[in-house]
């Protein structure tokens, strides 16, 4: 279960990205450095949010739900061999929600992500227009980040969504896919030949 919403007050990580609990919405997204440490703000100083979330971006009670499912979905990740469950929950255009996790294989390359687990049962329901994912493990004082390769799967489908990366108490941080993946080959550079 997912902790309720406290303020952190505008604290940063290690590596400068505020950080937020679990139905925080996150809207400096206009800042210069997205997340990063901006001149002139010190670690701790507060971030001011707008009074609204952007358009398209999950809030409220769905914000809620998309982060517990990842967190519910990371308990029935098979990871005998890397014990490192993993969870995702993947947010449609459409407002349904698709949760996924890692199977391991004792042929290692057989096994598949979470993040992966999550667009394939989408698009097996018929869905192929993403809004966010939330993404889960027990990594207690590091973000989950996804894998190259499920950046690319996730590039697929776009690089306007965005990826809610949490920590194991619920904290999380959010960035768009174009960020987590810059300069990206998609669907759209095959007609440039």
């Amino acid at each position: 279960m997912l902790p309720e919403v406290r303020p952190l007050n505008g604290a940063l990580s290690r590596q400068g990205q505020p950080v937020y609990s679990p139905g925080e919405e996150i809207f400096n997204r206009g800042v210069s450095g997205q997340g990063r440490q901006v001149a002139g703000m010190e670690e701790g100083d507060r971030q001011h949010p707008a009074p609204t979330a952007p358009p398209g971006r999950p809030h409220g009670e769905k914000l809620q739900l998309l982060l517990r499912r990842s967190q519910e979905a990371k308990h029935s990740a098979y990871c005998p061999y890397s014990r490192f469950p993993v969870g995702a929950a993947l947010l449609t255009a459409g407002g349904e929600i698709f949760s996924g996790c890692n199977v391991e294989n004792a042929c290692y390359s057989l096994g598949v992500c979470a993040e992966r687990t999550a667009i394939l049962k989408a698009i097996s329901e018929g869905h192929t227009s993403f809004r966010a994912m939330a993404i889960a493990s027990d990594m207690g004082d590091n973000f989950i980040v996804p894998c190259g390769a499920c950046r690319q799967m996730m590039r697929e489908f776009g690089t306007d969504w965005d990826i809610y990366l949490t920590k194991a108490d619920g904290t999380y941080i959010v960035k768009r896919l174009e960020e987590l993946l810059p300069l990206s080959f998609g669907p759209e550079d095959l007609k440039k030949v």
